[in-house]
């Protein structure tokens, strides 16, 4: 008799546990992608599904993801026929969500055991938040060391002075209220590789901005992925969102923000995208 209470006590406690959707888009990922399935199984949340939306992969990335599906019933494989990019690709999976919070994974980072746990208990117990991130530990690709850890403020009013210098939260280990999707729509496709930042400001404009202040996602830094052309269009497009929310009553622009902006348009093509990037690093993480 003890066993069964214990039982139906657990199942009860189960039954209000939030269902949490974690959504992850693969392309070309087969040498990361197995350690990065794995860290979301591994979670102590247990009640979630994990989608993960292979985006037109040439390598092995399908196949591995059909074996971890295989094993596990929580994966939801969503093949695209052609390759139609990060936004595409995770707008794909918002049409599919069951969960009350999504949880993004990228196919190539590590998620730390406890995420969805502590990132559902904070959503719980803070209604007024419409997503939350956390501190990042970036570590090298080759060496595994790690670089730097990133750090984010918690408070929302930090985040909205924030929003006009950089992003407020690390895309990588965002968990988002569905229903603040509902209201607000989901990715830009026309912004990509910056389509977080212009979510993130729809978001901030009915709900408040957090991050839960420890490292809860180790992020890969691979070379390849910081190239001239890729940063150069990251700080245009980032430009643009900053500039369509200049009048945004829900943020302060203020005289600061707006020479920050300047400049940061000026440099555009007088200083290279490489040094600007690795200045950005030092002082943003320093």
């Amino acid at each position: 008799m003890k066993n069964k209470s214990n039982s139906n006590q657990k199942s009860k406690l189960q039954s209000k546990t939030p269902l949490v959707s974690v959504v992850m888009p693969a392309y070309n990922a087969e040498n990361y992608i197995a350690e990065a399935i794995e860290s979301i199984l591994n979670q102590t949340y247990k009640k979630f599904e994990f989608i993960i939306v292979n985006d037109g992969s040439t390598d092995n990335t399908l196949q591995i993801i059909k074996e971890y599906a295989k094993k596990d019933k929580r994966i939801k494989v969503i093949e695209n026929e052609q390759n139609l990019g990060i936004a595409n690709s995770r707008n794909v999976y918002l049409n599919l969500v069951k969960g009350k919070y999504i949880a993004t994974q990228d196919a190539d980072d590590i998620s730390i055991s406890t995420r969805l746990s502590e990132q559902v208990n904070y959503l719980e117990n803070n209604k007024e938040v419409g997503v939350v991130g956390a501190f990042i530990e970036i570590f090298d690709d080759v060496t595994g060391k790690t670089i730097r850890v990133r750090k984010y403020p918690e408070s929302d009013n930090e985040l909205r002075k924030m929003v006009f210098y950089c992003s407020p939260i690390a895309q990588p280990v965002s968990m988002i209220r569905k229903e603040a999707i509902n209201q607000v729509g989901k990715y830009n496709p026309e912004y990509p590789p910056a389509e977080d930042l212009d979510l993130w400001f729809r978001i901030g404009s009915k709900y408040k901005l957090a991050n839960i202040q420890k490292i809860l996602l180790k992020y890969r830094d691979s070379k390849s992925s910081a190239t001239g052309s890729k940063t150069r269009l990251m700080e245009k497009l980032t430009l643009t969102i900053r500039k369509k929310n200049y009048n945004n009553q829900s943020y302060r622009f203020t005289i600061k923000a707006r020479i920050f902006n300047l400049f940061h348009e000026i440099s555009l093509y007088l200083i290279p995208s490489k040094f600007k990037l690795w200045l950005f690093n030092q002082v943003r993480d320093n």
